[in-house]
């Protein structure tokens, strides 16, 4: 066991555990992007970063283990300036259309900015233009609200075994992909809509939901899917006594088969 002291509450972690974890077990709400607790660690998006007393640089929480005897701030000033500094940069090649986008409410991009004041980006320079317009009738592919945190390109390996999509090119110029940049029906795609389950914004959507509610506006009820005798679990997202979408259960405590996994 490593002693820990987090936001001034000393505790107790067994060794190698994440710092994310253990300031969440200290009650801190730490902001992800990237993360994932059922995905391989990436540490790209740099929101949940921590201070640690004695060390240079701010810690990304999600790839750092704990170490015996760290002292950690989890909202400090130097924190919150770095994350608010992220949003900016996100901001910098995000179509801002919150009023008419799917996720509008169950935005975590839309949460952040809005924990953090930040309403506008300080950083000019070329818009987004990365924009898809994938023929295929069930998933919208509005790159142009892509944060690059590339949770749909490790779910659609790790989870559906597809390898369909990856990140072509690098920089600003760094996109979600098939081979070539061709259409999802051309490429492994199954079309699962795991992708379109782990995305945290608006720029992958089901094309059959859309314009038919919102999170906020609907209903999940919890079913087990009848096709085959797996026994899948998932929501129903009810509108005015009509389906209007599906969502998946992540939580294994309620999806034991397919442990959030969507078919």
């Amino acid at each position: 066991m490593f002693n820990i002291t987090i936001d001034g509450k000393e505790m107790q972690v067994p060794k190698g555990t994440m710092l994310i974890d253990a300031c969440r077990q200290a009650g801190a709400d730490i902001p992800t992007f990237c993360y994932d607790p059922d995905l391989r660690l990436a540490g790209s998006c740099r929101i949940c970063v921590v201070e640690a007393k004695g060390r240079r640089n701010l810690l990304a929480s999600c790839v750092t283990p704990v170490e015996n005897n760290m002292v950690i701030e989890t909202e400090s000033p130097d924190v919150i300036e770095a994350r608010k500094v992220v949003l900016e940069l996100l901001l910098a090649r995000h179509k801002l259309e919150c009023h008419v986008c799917e996720k509008d409410g169950d935005c975590r991009l839309q949460d952040y900015c809005y924990r953090y004041g930040v309403g506008e980006s300080r950083f000019a320079g070329e818009g987004p233009h990365f924009f898809k317009n994938d023929p295929n009738p069930f998933i919208e592919r509005d790159y142009d609200k892509c944060i690059m945190c590339t949770r749909c390109v490790r779910a659609c390996e790790e989870i559906t075994g597809a390898q369909a999509i990856n990140v072509e090119h690098r920089g600003h110029h760094a996109r979600i992909a098939t081979a070539f940049n061709g259409n999802l029906e051309d490429s492994p795609c199954v079309f699962c809509g795991q992708c379109v389950m782990v995305c945290p914004v608006g720029a992958l959507n089901s094309k059959i939901s859309m314009g038919k509610g919102k999170s906020y506006q609907v209903d999940k009820v919890a079913t087990t899917c009848t096709y085959c005798g797996t026994g899948c679990t998932f929501e129903l997202n009810v509108k005015d006594d009509q389906i209007v979408g599906v969502s998946s259960m992540r939580d294994e405590g309620f999806s034991p088969v397919n442990k959030g996994a969507v078919c």
